[in-house]
C-alpha cells in the first residue's frame, strides 16, 4: 500500500522565513522536508491505483499563478492540534485543488467531504502546549514576497517513530 498526497512545495526562501519562525511554544514543529500546501490527500492505495492516480495527474491542465504567506492560525481538534501559516491569493490554489480532486474522484477515489482550506502547516500538538496563543500574535502579519507556483507534486508519506517522512513520486508542471 502506498499512503498517498498532493501538494505544492514552496520555495526555499519561503520555507527558510517559516523555518526561522519555529521557536518560542511548546510544539512539535515541522522539518524542511516536510513544509508543503497539501491539494488534496489521498490516502493509502494499492499500486495499481497509484498508477491510475499518477496518470490522471499528468494530464491535468493549470497555468502557473502567484502565492504568498499571508498570517498564521491554528485548527483544534479536542486536546490535539495544528498552527498554520496561510496563503494569499487563494482562489487559484482552490482551483487547482478542485482539479486535482477531480482527477482523483476520476479514477474512483471517494470525494474529499472535509472543506479545503489553503495552508502549510508549521507545527502539531497535543495536549496544551504553552506560548501557541503568543506565537499567534506576534506572528498574525505574516506575509511573504509572493513566488511562481510552477508545478505540485504527487507525494508518498512514511510513517516512522519520529514523525511523518515525504517522498516526492512525481512532479507536475503547470502551464
Amino acid at each position: 500500500m502506498h499512503r498517498l498526497f498532493v501538494a505544492i512545495r514552496p520555495p526555499d526562501e519561503v520555507r527558510e522565513l517559516l523555518l526561522d519562525l519555529m521557536e518560542g511554544a511548546d510544539l512539535r514543529w515541522q522539518q524542511d522536508e516536510q513544509l508543503h500546501l497539501t491539494l488534496r490527500f489521498i490516502g493509502e492505495v494499492d499500486r495499481p491505483v497509484a498508477n491510475d492516480i499518477a496518470d490522471a495527474l499528468s494530464r491535468l491542465k493549470f497555468p502557473p499563478f502567484s502565492l504568498g504567506l499571508s498570517g498564521v492560525g491554528r485548527f483544534d481538534h479536542g486536546r490535539r492540534g495544528a498552527l498554520w501559516a496561510g496563503v494569499e491569493p487563494r482562489e487559484e490554489v482552490r482551483a487547482l485543488s478542485q482539479k486535482v480532486e477531480r482527477a482523483c474522484q476520476g479514477v474512483g477515489l471517494e470525494v474529499e467531504r472535509r472543506t479545503f482550506h489553503p495552508h502549510v502547516t508549521l507545527a502539531r500538538w497535543n495536549g496544551r502546549p504553552s506560548g501557541l496563543d503568543r506565537f499567534i500574535e506576534m506572528n498574525a502579519g505574516l506575509a511573504s514576497v509572493p513566488w511562481t507556483v510552477e508545478e505540485f507534486i504527487l507525494y508518498e508519506s512514511r510513517l516512522g517513530r519520529d514523525g511523518a517522512h515525504y517522498e516526492p513520486v512525481a512532479a507536475y508542471s503547470l502551464g
